[in-house]
Parts: structure tokens; sequence; C-alpha cells
């Protein structure tokens, strides 16, 4: 359905996004502005996701509409607030590894190594902002389409999108469709070039010098003072769609903590 009416939220910026400070909107995307209210993904107090608004991707799609929070929202990858389960190997995992086949390889693979290339970081920064409202696996079964639409997630790639680029990947099937979404990532990708420094070091600058170990998943956080701290910092270069909980998500995603479970068999083999 149509977008209702928006409240300015500050200077022009492209549809449905607020610019970075000092940077003008893509060209051909200038108009309406990024809601910035309390109920905003972006906000210091409101949800990191939004309501269903003109998805595709809506009530009628098999992944669920956009806005509507998955099993695993929340702390990241969340799931039943039990210890560790035996995977089909054996082996012990945190219990949502073992909800999908896809699941398991993400979880012993990568989800908690560490992350320190510029692409990868904004590929999971970009992803995380997708995943909102939505289940992670949507995300990961869409994965290489994703990386394919937003050519591999080059910062410098995506900060050239321009209003054609933007109608491709709202056409894009193999995506997730939502055009606010899609548009926070390419005005994200022109904040993270507009950066005096290096975004790798910004990112790994909030990482815990300690953290608790986690022994069931209803220890996980839902956010941290570091990862409310990271997402104001990266807003305050002009990010988008960077609440607390996604940049938590991101830390768990990149290795800045470790939230595999005391008992999980793949916590002390991070990179």
């Amino acid at each position: 359905m149509g977008d209702p009416p928006l409240a300015a939220a500050g200077p022009a910026a492209p549809d449905g996004l607020a610019a970075p400070a000092g940077l003008a909107a893509p060209d051909g995307l200038a108009g309406l502005t990024f809601p910035d209210g309390p109920d905003s993904p972006d906000s210091p107090d409101g949800p990191d996701s939004l309501t269903v608004l003109d998805s595709p991707d809506g009530p009628d799609s098999p992944d669920g509409p956009d806005g509507l929070a998955g099993p695993d929202a929340g702390s990241g990858r969340a799931g039943a607030p039990g210890g560790a389960v035996a995977g089909p190997d054996g082996r012990p995992r945190c219990p949502w590894a073992l909800s999908a086949p896809e699941y398991i390889s993400y979880h012993d693979d990568e989800w908690g190594r560490p992350v320190r290339d510029r692409a990868g970081l904004f590929e999971r920064l970009s992803l995380e902002a997708f995943q909102s409202g939505l289940s992670w696996l949507t995300v990961l079964r869409k994965r290489d389409a994703f990386r394919a639409a937003f050519a591999d997630f080059d910062p410098v790639a995506v900060a050239a999108f321009g209003p054609a680029d933007v109608e491709r990947l709202a056409a894009d099937a193999g995506i997730i469709r939502n055009r606010r979404k899609i548009l926070a990532t390419i005005t994200n990708a022109r904040a993270l070039l507009a950066l005096d420094g290096s975004f790798e070091e910004l990112i790994w600058s909030f990482r815990p010098v300690t953290t608790a170990v986690p022994l069931v998943t209803a220890d996980l956080p839902a956010t941290t003072a570091e990862s409310a701290a990271l997402a104001r910092e990266l807003k305050s270069h002009g990010f988008v769609f960077v609440g607390p909980t996604t940049a938590y998500a991101l830390m768990q995603a990149c290795g800045l903590v470790n939230d595999h479970l005391a008992a999980c068999a793949v916590r002390s083999l991070r990179g």
C-alpha cells in the first residue's frame, strides 16, 4: 500500500531517508524525509523495525510482512530460553542453530567470528537492517541475491546507486523489497564514504572489554550500553536504520561479542 504522509525531520533527503550530514541526497532521490520520532527504527527510544508500508514483501508474501517480529527478533539470533542442544552430529549448539538447516552452517562457520574488512562489515550492517522485523532465516535464504543486487556490498558502488537502481531493487523478488531499507543501504554507503577515519576501526572501537558468558539464551541481551553508544555514533555520522538492537545484532554477528552459549561446541572455535 502507499506511504502515509511523513513529518519533516530535517533537510530534504532521499525518498524516506535523512541524508548524511554534509552530503546531498543521492542524485534524483531527494524528496521525503526519514521518520525520526519515538517509533522510528533509529530512534534511541523506539523499535528497530517499521510497520508495513510499501514493501511487496508484505502480508501476502511467503516471508511474512516487514515489521512483524520473527522468532529470532530481539537479541539478534535469540531462541528459546534454554541451554545448548545436541545437533544431528551430537555436538551441542545454541538452540536457535537447530531450527533450520541453513542456521547450522551459519552458526558453526560465521556467527560470532571476527569480521574486520570494510565490505564485510557493511554487508552485515545492511543485512541486519533488512532483517529488522523479519526472521534472520529470510535474510540467509536471500543472501546470494542480496550480494548480486548490491554489488557485493562494495560501499563505493552502492553509494553511486541512483533512481534506476532503486527501482531495480524494489522490483527484485530475490531480495527483501522494502524501499526504506533499500534507501537506507544507499544512504549508509554514502555516510561510510564520508567518514574521516576507518569504518572498520569505528565499529570495532565499541567492542566491550569483557562480557558475561551466557549459559542459556535467556541470558542474551537485546541491547547493551555499547550497542546503544555504537548506534548513536553511527547516527551522528549520518547512518540510518541503526538502532541499539540492530547495532547489537551486528556486534554478535561480527564477533565484537561472543554470544555462543557456554556449552556450545563452537564457542571456543572462533577465529
